[in-house]
């Protein structure tokens, strides 16, 4: 959306978050965040209702009449007029559904492809036997790869992963050492465990699981059961290689698992996977601003972001 300050806006949106507060006036009013296929937007409604309480929730399809303002450099919206989506707009959840830039099926094929890659029998027989389950296929090819910054969008993880196979497959030309199946593997494995850390692909919250013990955490735990279900080692050396390459490349996130990289996959993964991060969420705010100029909560700092 590149509205300026004082722009109006019409315009249909899913609610993803909501907080009532008190204003310092002592009315109480809902902060909103919002999105639609352009993006995600923060927006506030004064002086609520009790009626706007209740059905101002999340998932709730709703139309607004908004001013957009600008609140510590990022883009917000003042509703001024807001009510709940009827039959006579003619306008479906998938409309207004934030998608990854390749369609799903397609991404899909993509990523079946670079499993049959794989040469390792074992390595291959855990990644079918985990995507089997129909629920994990289902979540992995739907959800984000994140609530927010990168990749925050339906099918949003599929998309990385299949991205980081394509990068991996470009690179291995360059690093013939590595070896080619543990990358490939780490790639479409890593981040499984946010199959089971997040809620819902389009209203995107954490579940128990994913506030209590964390996605890099889970992802261990369903490999370590892939393998027993598929009747190999938990400690065969290529399985090992990969909990490994998990483990050490979220090392500087804010939950640190401990672990160094200590081998050259690990290396290697921990880079890719840290660059298609950095470099969505870039883009990402380069599509939803005309500023040359934005703040990134990410990077929490200014980005160049002008002919993104």
């Amino acid at each position: 959306m590149n509205k300026q300050e004082g722009e109006r806006i019409v315009d249909y949106f899913i609610v993803r978050d909501r907080e009532t507060s008190i204003a310092t006036n002592g009315s109480e009013y809902i902060s909103l965040t919002l999105s639609n296929k352009d993006g995600v937007i923060r927006a506030k409604v004064w002086d609520v209702t009790e009626k706007q309480k209740e059905w101002l929730i999340k998932r709730s399809m709703i139309k607004v009449d908004a001013l957009v303002t600008f609140y510590r450099g990022q883009r917000q919206l003042n509703i001024q007029r807001v009510r709940l989506v009827t039959d006579d707009d003619a306008v479906e959840l998938n409309d207004l559904l934030n998608h990854a830039s390749i369609p799903r099926e397609d991404l899909w094929q993509e990523l079946r492809m670079f499993i049959e890659d794989i040469e390792s029998e074992t390595l291959c027989e855990l990644i079918k036997t985990l995507l089997k389950k129909k629920d994990i296929r289902e979540k992995l090819t739907t959800i984000p790869a994140a609530k927010q910054y990168h990749h925050a969008y339906y099918a949003g993880l599929l998309e990385h992963i299949v991205t980081l196979c394509h990068v991996s497959a470009q690179l291995l030309q360059v690093y013939p050492q590595l070896n080619k199946d543990v990358i490939l593997a780490v790639c479409i494995l890593h981040d499984i465990g946010k199959t089971k850390a997040l809620s819902d692909p389009v209203v995107p919250d954490y579940t128990t699981n994913g506030e209590l013990i964390g996605h890099v955490v889970l992802s261990i735990e369903m490999i370590i059961e892939g393998a027993i279900e598929a009747g190999i080692s938990t400690d065969h050396h290529e399985v090992l290689a990969v909990k490994h390459c998990i483990l050490s490349g979220h090392v500087q996130d804010s939950v640190q698992s401990g672990v160094n990289s200590k081998t050259a996959e690990a290396i290697f993964f921990q880079h890719i996977n840290k660059l298609d991060n950095q470099l969505n969420a870039l883009f990402m705010i380069g599509n939803e601003t005309n500023e040359e100029w934005t703040f990134s909560p990410m990077f929490k700092r200014r980005m160049y972001t002008s002919g993104n």
